[in-house]
């Protein structure tokens, strides 16, 4: 405990100087802009300026403060749109919505959007606590694991990736399979021979992942906007009314419960890989309906109904940092990016990075701190100004978007041949978008293919063969196990939970 405390107090050290409060600031503003726009969110916020961060020649630490601060905010950010013009900014801010409309359309979009701010500071900053205490006792556990265990929980990672939010676990596994192919492209670290490289030089170093990312999050997007231009319209704030923008205290005493237990099963949805935001802001909804709604006010406007996945979707998000820099393995789309960019720095996140780069790591937590009483103080008093954002056609934002990805790319490899390798994923990535196959697995693949593929091969140089070795251990059957069931109990209850999340939202807009 001692000694957990005394390097978050190095970490607020490192983390305590101009540059990375400047970086902080910086992030939780375009984070929470980037969230409050519809369809981009804290995935697509963060792939748009890893660019940037290369592009400025920043320090590892530095770097990820800025990135996981726009993170943080984009979390933040969602429930702004979802509030006022019900369209989410992202998956885990539809539930928001159910309750977060009716309030606006009785005139307290202001309460609202405070009331919701506060959430997300709850369950953010309890979160971060938790990733402080639980990160280093879970890189304990880690250090247990040889060859056999990790590609286990490799497979673990893939197998739930697609959760309750997965339309189709079938399409789930064939991205998955995608970027493990994209993985092999390269020269075979074993036997030194080119695979899949198509005769081109340029493939012998395998795809950076970096050009896979932009490609497959920003400029995917900047494809869907060139399809859909001629329907796009600018979003109308003009008709609403923000009315009072501080909650009343009766209020907030009312929802404290409320985001007391949201953060908790937030925080634990987030630590499972691949569960992330989604599930942590479902699960605290419905808790929260079943546990309190006696007299059935959710979905009409229920200051709780506002809270629960705010509180749930933040803290989930700083729980899958959890997995990401104790074991390697990301929690969520979103930490799979800041996985390619600890990657990128020379990073290896895992249980070694604690004791490797302790600067980098308990910098990043006590950024994260400061970045949640940074974003509590901008989305409070500045709700005015946000809600204007909405106001911006996308238009103007789509070319920043592809001009930062081009220039950002080239800054870092400098050759054009990764520009166009990135046009060709962001052709595929719009392409996927299409077929309504999701992107992370692919990037997934693409970052855990080669130490997947490593893993693989240790495992059986020792056991001379022998496959049994990956279910020697215990530590591996469990894993194994939870892989297997974690794979096959969405298919058989995320239609059901769909369902249900779909009757309520219709509830919600007939009332």
């Amino acid at each position: 405990m001692l000694e957990t405390l005394s390097s978050l107090a190095d970490g607020f050290g490192v983390a305590l100087t101009f540059q990375c409060l400047a970086l902080a600031f910086l992030g939780c503003l375009l984070g929470t802009v980037i969230g409050a726009l519809p369809g981009l969110g804290p995935s697509n916020g963060v792939a748009i300026l890893i660019p940037l961060a290369f592009s400025l020649g920043l320090a590892p630490t530095p770097a990820l403060i800025l990135l996981t601060s726009v993170y943080y905010g984009a979390m933040y950010g969602g429930r702004i749109s979802s509030i006022l013009l019900n369209i989410p900014g992202d998956e885990p801010a539809m539930m928001t919505t159910l309750d977060g409309v009716p309030m606006a359309r009785k005139g307290q979009a202001g309460e609202a959007l405070a009331l919701s701010g506060f959430a997300s500071f709850f369950g953010a900053f309890f979160a971060t606590w938790g990733l402080v205490f639980l990160a280093p006792l879970l890189v304990k556990v880690a250090l247990l694991f040889g060859p056999a265990e990790y590609f286990a929980l490799f497979v673990l990672a893939f197998a739930t990736l697609g959760g309750v939010a997965s339309t189709n676990q079938a399409k789930a596994a064939f991205a998955a399979a995608l970027g493990l192919a994209i993985a092999m492209i390269g020269v075979d670290s074993q036997t030194g021979v080119p695979r899949f490289s198509f005769g081109q030089v340029h493939f012998y170093d395998g795809i950076d992942f970096l050009v896979a990312i932009v490609g497959l999050f920003a400029l995917s997007e900047v494809f869907v906007f060139l399809e859909h231009k001629s329907s796009l319209k600018k979003s109308d704030t003009s008709g609403i009314k923000l009315g009072r923008i501080t909650p009343p205290l009766w209020m907030l005493r009312k929802t404290f419960p409320t985001m007391c237990r949201s953060t908790l099963f937030g925080f634990f949805a987030g630590v499972l890989p691949g569960a992330g935001a989604s599930l942590g802001s479902f699960i605290s909804y419905s808790f929260e309906k079943q546990l309190v709604d006696r007299e059935n006010t959710f979905g009409k406007g229920d200051p709780r109904g506002v809270v629960a996945p705010e509180a749930g979707n933040n803290a989930a998000a700083g729980g899958a940092l959890v997995p990401m820099l104790a074991l390697g393995v990301p929690g969520s789309g979103t930490t799979a990016v800041l996985l390619a960019m600890l990657l990128a720095l020379n990073i290896t996140p895992g249980p070694l990075l604690f004791q490797n780069n302790p600067d980098v790591v308990w910098g990043l937590i006590a950024a994260l701190f400061i970045g949640n009483f940074m974003l509590l103080a901008l989305n409070i008093p500045l709700v005015g100004m946000f809600v204007r954002v909405l106001m911006i056609p996308t238009h103007y934002l789509m070319p920043g978007v592809a001009m930062i990805s081009f220039v950002g790319i080239y800054g870092i490899s400098g050759s054009t041949f990764d520009l166009i390798v990135m046009v060709v994923f962001g052709v595929v990535g719009w392409v996927l978008r299409k077929l309504d196959v999701p992107l992370v697995p692919v990037i997934l693949g693409v970052l855990l293919g080669n130490l997947m593929e490593q893993n693989l091969r240790r495992a059986m140089t020792i056991s001379d063969g022998d496959w049994g070795i990956l279910f020697a251990s215990p530590l591996s059957i469990g894993i194994w196990t939870v892989a297997v069931v974690g794979f096959i109990l969405p298919i058989f209850m995320a239609r059901r939970l769909r369902r249900k999340l779909e009757r309520e939202v219709t509830a919600s807009d007939v009332d």
